[in-house]
């Protein structure tokens, strides 16, 4: 059965979101014309501000709605100290930590030659234009465990150690509350380098 076009846009437009299906993206359709229609508008206007009112911050590129960000403007934190991750929601979990007091670089991606980005392709050229600021003194990769994030990981810290900034990768391995009969050889193996002395 067709839909009537207005639904049916609406449920194109849904399935543009990631990991949205047509079945998921009908249930959204209708579930938004059961809505009232000033909560309707709301979301719309919502969608709509969020698209024209956000930028990434000249500095660390994270998403913001001044422009430097509230994090690089923070006087309190620690210039000393930059976290270099993939995307602007990883900010986002750092932050939500409550333990980390250093500053951002997002680099929007990582190195993925199969998928045709390079170096140049994220924001690598520009993390190192920032690093020639003589107040940084180590530089922490937290990019994802994955051969993507490890190959970008790899490649910057070959290019910032002759600089003589401290490079430091975040640790990896078994979550709290995971049990090692669950965890892949990788994770493990992973687990097993980063141990500590108690």
């Amino acid at each position: 059965m067709q839909y009537p076009e207005p639904i049916a846009k609406l449920i194109e437009g849904f399935m543009k979101l990631p990991g949205i299906g047509p079945k998921t993206a009908s249930r959204l359709a209708f579930f938004v014309l059961d809505m009232k229609e000033d909560d309707v508008l709301d979301f719309a206007k919502a969608l709509v501000n969020a698209k024209r009112n956000l930028t990434y911050c000249s500095n660390c590129h994270h998403i913001t709605d001044i422009d430097p960000c509230r994090i690089c403007e923070d006087q309190s934190r620690d210039k000393s100290v930059v976290c270099v991750v993939q995307d602007a929601k990883d900010v986002i979990a750092m932050e939500k930590m409550k333990e980390y007091r250093g500053l951002y670089h997002v680099l929007h991606g990582a190195i993925s030659p199969m998928d045709g980005i390079g170096p140049e392709d994220i924001k690598i050229p520009e993390l190192l234009k920032r690093l020639q600021d003589d107040t940084i003194q180590e530089v922490i990769i937290a990019t994802n465990p994955t051969i993507e994030g490890e190959a970008t990981a790899m490649y910057m810290s070959r290019l910032i150690k002759p600089t003589g900034i401290k490079v430091t990768r975040i640790a990896h391995g078994l979550p709290v509350g995971g049990d090692l009969e669950y965890a892949d050889e990788v994770t493990l193996s992973r687990a097993i380098e980063g141990r500590r002395e108690l």
